[in-house]
């Protein structure tokens, strides 16, 4: 996945801050606007990873911090729930003058609220997907507003532990938007994620929602999961079923990979972004590696070393099926089971002139059909034999260059 940064001028003329998250081949089909949660901004794990999942899925996406949240300039007073619905508005407009116009929001409680708002002002947008979000505007309310009486001026407010100013104003704006009204009419594939145990934002709103709501019509159960998604598993998940689910909506379109630059494969890790995660392309697929958490990383793909015990546990039964058909053996199934570490020398028994740890693979197979043990003694052996098992045990030279820019 490329990330970008933007930097998207609203119509008072604020600077919002924006990321644009990119598939890893860098050619979307498709774009996606993210609207996150009432003061939480775009750099909650949870925006991240749905974002990081819908590119998966081909899409490009745009998590923006609203006015006076984040990194966006502005004060959050001025950051009620119609000036979100404008800043939405906005980006999308920088979005299709720039890029492509985004056919796909997704929001996260009242950020869900708002996208909703402003598809239903935008025919560009083709589908709709919210996560916790409440059934109307004036839910959010209860938050704060006890908190500033009669007061008409400015008065700082403590929202989840964190202190913010506001006014009547403010809180005045959350009754001006007739959301149940706007999603009875808005006619557009809508998706409804909600937890059972939203302590926050009650699942009853995504009741209300559904209800009011035509079809296309889908809702998912978001089980143990809490308002924020604050576990990784949950976020990724609602990544998933969104990236799934917009796919009906969409016309398949045919992914154009980077270019290998005429070799077999190309890796691409965006340092600042993505951490250890890497992507990586042959002519025709994709995939991810990654670290594990324990040393890092992000646990996003299968190691590099997990990559390696792959192309010889594929090799090595590919060669197996070939051999096993050639002698019309009957092999119904194999399973080879890699393994890689580091040993030394002395504890593997292996006498050398300096003694040290040396790299260590495991194969271990089962075979699956009528075979007797001269047969899968001969299989053991043809293991050994195929490409990728010579490559990894003889000598390699590698030449390494450098691509001018």
């Amino acid at each position: 996945m490329k990330s970008t940064k933007l930097k998207i001028q609203n119509r008072k003329g604020i600077a919002l801050n924006a990321q644009l998250e990119l598939p890893a081949n860098q050619k979307p089909n498709y774009y996606a606007i993210f609207a996150h949660c009432f003061t939480c901004s775009s750099s909650l794990s949870a925006v991240r990873h749905i974002s990081r999942a819908l590119t998966q899925d081909g899409f490009a996406v745009v998590r923006f911090d609203f006015t006076g949240l984040g990194r966006s300039e502005g004060e959050f007073a001025d950051s009620h729930f119609s000036a979100n619905v404008d800043d939405l508005l906005d980006v999308h407009v920088y979005m299709a003058e720039h890029y492509n116009a985004p056919s796909l929001l997704v929001g996260h409680s009242l950020g869900g609220a708002a996208v909703l708002v402003a598809a239903s002002k935008l025919d560009a947008v083709k589908a709709v997907a919210t996560v916790g979000a409440p059934a109307t505007v004036s839910h959010v309310k209860h938050l704060f507003s006890h908190q500033i009486g009669d007061d008409k001026g400015d008065v700082e407010v403590n929202i989840g532990g964190r202190p913010f100013v506001i006014n009547q104003d403010f809180v005045a704006e959350f009754d001006k938007t007739d959301l149940p009204e706007i999603v009875k009419n808005l006619r557009k594939p809508l998706l409804i994620m909600h937890s059972p145990f939203d302590k926050i934002v009650g699942i009853e709103n995504a009741k209300q929602l559904y209800i009011n709501a035509h079809h296309p019509k889908s809702f998912v159960t978001l089980d143990d999961a809490d308002h924020l998604l604050m576990q990784e598993k949950d976020s990724q998940y609602v990544g998933d079923v969104i990236g799934t689910w917009a796919k009906r909506y969409f016309p398949k379109v045919e992914n154009v990979m980077l270019s290998t630059e005429g070799e077999q494969l190309v890796g691409h890790l965006n340092i600042i972004e993505d951490n250890f995660t890497t992507s990586i392309q042959t002519k025709n697929h994709t995939f991810i590696a990654d670290e594990p958490k324990d040393i890092g990383g992000d646990d996003f793909g299968p190691s590099p070393y997990e990559y390696l015990n792959a192309a010889l546990a594929a090799c090595t039964a590919m060669t197996l099926k070939m051999y096993s058909e050639r002698k019309q053996w009957d092999l119904k199934e194999v399973f080879v089971y890699i393994s890689h570490s580091r040993k030394h020398s002395d504890d593997l028994q292996v006498e050398i002139d300096k003694p040290k740890y040396l790299d260590h693979i495991t194969k271990k197979l089962k075979f699956v059909g009528n075979l007797d043990a001269t047969q899968k003694e001969r299989l053991k052996e043809i293991a050994s034999r195929c490409p990728v098992h010579k490559t990894i045990a003889s000598e390699v030279i590698f030449e390494t260059q450098i691509i001018k820019d």
